[in-house]
């Protein structure tokens, strides 16, 4: 039984519909159902030669690279590498719906390309990512971790300003994405008893409280008491040397404190391969690594390694869920 999941293409002046049209050239261990725009996508395959066959819910596919889709045109019509605003509520209705039929049940899982941030704030929409908008609809806190084969990074805190960092590292926060973190190693990733590298917020872990006391006063004691509640957890540990590849063996995720803390590593060590998958929500959700690269949009140019992970691996993750 193949899980069936949502594919939402992103912006649409962007990579994301080249990206779809790829991936439906291909077969996958799961149905793809896409939430989009039709018409940017038939133009996306028109532009790389490449066949493309678009159906409506229930009806039967004609050929191996037809998707199914739920049509939400946008009201202006994309131009390659020009996003335009006015499609900033359609794109993020796409997200909605797509969001909305996991929650129902209706699919297995989510995969979503990239979406312009600040193209969607100018279209009148508050809008600071995807991860949190589909965890205010799904009412639940998350915990975003980027993976690829090397490694696996939980982020503590994401799109934050640095000078804002240190305040949002709570207590109560660290613990609570550490639960969800282990939780989701647990149950979406069949790792049975997860260890977890924590790093410090501050050069050299704080060095005894030298260069800064978030490590003593903070991290050092909420990992002491889920340690006794039979995590397994290593840390506060130097970013600057926690990544060594030897170190890295023995862990099975390392939790970031902030956004560029881990992920220049990741994205050094497999950029082509990672993916975002948002963890607490109640179906898997896997996003590309990689924003719109709207001066590469129409040239057919652009690699769509990381887009083939993200479906790999929700198709993955649903197939864990739909077993279970």
């Amino acid at each position: 039984m193949r899980p069936r999941l949502a594919l939402v293409p992103g912006e649409p002046a962007g990579i994301g519909p080249e990206l779809v049209v790829r991936a439906a050239q291909r077969t996958w261990d799961a149905e793809l159902v896409i939430f989009g725009d039709a018409a940017s996508l038939q133009q996306a395959a028109s532009r790389l030669d490449l066949p493309l066959r678009l159906h409506a819910r229930g009806e039967t596919p004609r050929d191996p690279c037809s998707l199914e889709i739920r049509d939400l045109p946008h009201p202006v019509a994309a131009t390659p590498g020009t996003p335009e605003p006015a499609n900033a509520a359609s794109v993020i209705a796409s997200l909605t719906q797509a969001g909305q039929a996991c929650l129902d049940g209706e699919l297995d899982g989510l995969v979503t390309g990239p979406v312009h941030k600040a193209v969607i704030n100018a279209g009148g929409i508050p809008y600071t990512g995807t991860t949190g908008l589909l965890a205010a609809q799904a009412g639940c806190q998350v915990v975003m971790m980027l993976a690829n084969p090397v490694v696996r990074v939980a982020l503590q805190t994401v799109h934050i300003p640095l000078r804002e960092v240190a305040d949002r590292i709570t207590a109560d926060a660290l613990a609570d994405a550490l639960h969800i973190l282990a939780r989701a190693l647990r149950v979406q990733f069949g790792i049975r008893e997860p260890v977890i590298a924590v790093l410090g917020l501050n050069p050299h872990a704080g060095e005894d409280g030298l260069l800064g006391r978030e490590e003593l006063d903070i991290l050092i004691p909420v990992l002491e008491r889920l340690r006794g509640q039979g995590m397994q957890l290593v840390g506060p540990l130097p970013a600057d040397t926690a990544f060594l590849p030897d170190k890295l063996r023995g862990f099975d995720a390392v939790l970031a404190m902030y956004h560029d803390q881990g992920l220049p590593v990741l994205k050094h060590a497999d950029f082509a391969h990672a993916v975002n998958i948002s963890l607490g929500l109640p179906y898997p959700r896997v996003a590309v690594d990689h924003g719109t690269a709207l001066e590469l949009a129409g040239s057919g140019r652009a690699d769509p390694s990381s887009l083939f992970a993200a479906i790999a691996t929700c198709a993955r993750l649903a197939m864990r869920n739909v077993i279970a």
